[in-house]
């Protein structure tokens, strides 16, 4: 598998497994998109973290593979590509990306498609794909102008240039930056005490800030009236409003 999963205490780990530098081959796209469908149905993953392992997160498409297709074979191809991208935005579930060393091209589009992005002192990110005469086809137009602001995802996508993990901090292209080796283990922390929270209400917040973001304000306001609403037929919130007028904030423990 170029992709392997592993469920631990109700955070599912997705490993990017295809040495040396975790290329992003067709298969592995495919792979992505069939196990961010299952973790999206499986109760017993509750958060999800994506990992490349010590070295690399993952340094981009497979060149040599992606060579070999003509405009027709792609015209087919990128859309399938950019469903599988999406398939893991779309987890309903909260989701980390454990970046080590380099997450180019769609290394860095998968990176994007997280909640939220921890990564390693060492590590570089960036879109080069200008430098091979194309654009970011994985989402990258469009999710890295929506996290860093349209001038910073042009600087990068125009360019081609790679940034260090101190400067994606600064621009808000990583959330997080701490010691390599800590990288994973302070991923799966976060991802494991999201895991204990209400499933429905992170849902929904996902949802909420997600397609928001993809609409106007007053749809997006309609989208969290409905969800806010919705919550107060859930058993978390029963359990989350009973702890905290009986016990304080911050102690309900979720089914």
């Amino acid at each position: 598998m170029t992709v392997n999963l592993e469920v631990a205490d109700g955070v599912a780990t997705f490993r990017l497994d295809r040495p040396p530098m975790n290329a992003l081959d067709i298969a592995t796209q495919d792979r992505l998109r069939e196990l961010a469908a299952e973790v999206t149905r499986r109760d017993d993953v509750r958060a999800v973290v994506i990992w490349g392992g010590e070295k690399v997160f993952a340094a981009g498409a497979d060149i040599k593979e992606m060579r070999k297709m003509d405009h027709a074979a792609m015209v087919v191809r990128s859309g399938e590509l950019q469903e599988s991208f999406t398939a893991v935005a779309r987890i309903p579930k909260p989701v980390v990306a454990a970046v080590t060393g380099y997450a180019l091209g769609g290394g860095c589009e998968l990176a994007l498609c997280a909640d939220f992005r921890i990564a390693a002192e060492n590590a570089k990110l960036g879109q080069p794909e200008i430098l091979l005469g194309l654009i970011p086809g994985a989402g990258g137009t469009q999710r890295l102008a929506r996290l860093v602001g349209p001038a910073k995802a042009k600087d990068l996508i125009f360019t081609g240039r790679q940034v260090k993990a101190d400067e994606a901090l600064a621009i808000g292209l990583v959330d997080r930056v701490v010691p390599a080796e800590e990288v994973y283990e302070q991923a799966h922390a976060w991802a494991a005490r999201l895991a204990k929270g209400p499933a429905i209400a992170l849902r929904a917040a996902k949802e909420s800030v997600d397609r928001g973001l993809e609409t106007d304000l007053d749809s997006g306001l309609a989208i969290e009236r409905n969800w806010f609403a919705g919550l107060f037929a859930t058993e978390d919130r029963e359990t989350g409003m009973r702890s905290f007028v009986e016990d304080g904030p911050g102690k309900a423990t979720f089914r």
